[in-house]
């Protein structure tokens, strides 16, 4: 094969790799070469921003947000650990004050919510959806109350009925509060520190902190009259024994009706602000 042949094989043969070679490469996204990421063919699903852009830092970021909920009106904040990890952590306040009667007691009920929370989020998928174990660190939801039986009206301890008496009204407080610090964990939407680049979110969450069983304390004092061996019997409240026995199975019963709540409720939403 003479020379002239030789040439025109070898250049028969590079055209078209050449051309094949610059067809793959215009496949690869171009971000992706600049960015320094993992090359992906866009015919199999487009591009991905750079690994600086979804995959910021431990602390490198930090978010903030309002909130409202049963715990109250709050504020929070988060930063990044990983990809899927957020830290994020919190506090909430409310009040409300209502009269309520129970079994012939008025009861001037003060609600005090207070709480501070922490939790990290788990985004299993890297989208909106988490997962939040997490703890209630100070728990300080209270309800506490004057309790009152004006003169002459008739009241119930442990199903045994009583007067408040005319001269010395039974008056006195009623207290439920729950554990300081309790474990919790919710479910939710939404990333205070969006992955995608926004700044804005509405984070939404749903589940519950284990707060216990709540502790109730009853407190009545005055003279209340009741009929003992068929004659009628005046006494002082804090101190006779009859009394005061109905008066602690009471409390026992308030304590009871409110097991309900040792699985305390969380339900939130709010707006958030990533910096």
């Amino acid at each position: 094969m003479d020379r002239v042949s030789l040439a025109c094989l070898v250049v028969s043969l590079s055209v078209p790799f050449a051309v094949a070679q610059q067809s793959s490469s215009s496949l690869i996204a171009p971000e992706l070469l600049a960015g320094g990421g993992t090359p992906v063919p866009a015919a199999f699903g487009g591009t991905i921003a750079p690994p600086s852009a979804t995959r910021p830092a431990p602390f490198s970021q930090v978010a903030i947000g309002a909130q409202v909920g049963i715990l109250g009106i709050g504020a929070e904040a988060a930063v990044p650990l990983s990809y899927h990890l957020n830290l994020r952590a919190g506090g909430n306040f409310f009040s409300y004050s209502d009269t309520l009667t129970d079994d012939g007691i008025t009861y001037n009920a003060d609600l005090k919510f207070r709480s501070s929370e922490a939790s990290v989020d788990w985004f299993p998928w890297g989208r909106s959806f988490h997962i939040s174990p997490g703890a209630l660190v100070y728990n300080g939801n209270r309800v506490t109350g004057a309790a009152s039986v004006p003169a002459g009206q008739t009241f119930t301890l442990n199903n045994t009925t009583y007067t408040s008496s005319s001269t010395a009204p039974v008056s006195g407080y009623g207290t439920l509060t729950m554990r300081k610090a309790a474990p919790k964990l919710t479910i939710g939407w939404g990333n205070l520190i969006p992955r995608d680049g926004r700044h804005f979110s509405v984070p939404f969450e749903i589940g519950a902190a284990y707060v216990g069983d709540p502790k109730v304390a009853l407190n009545l004092a005055g003279t209340a009259c009741y009929t003992y061996e068929g004659a009628p019997y005046c006494a002082d409240v804090a101190t006779d024994p009859m009394i005061q026995a109905n008066v602690v199975a009471q409390q026992q019963k308030i304590a009871k009706d409110a097991d309900d709540i040792r699985f305390f409720p969380i339900i939130s939403t709010g707006l958030a602000y990533r910096f």
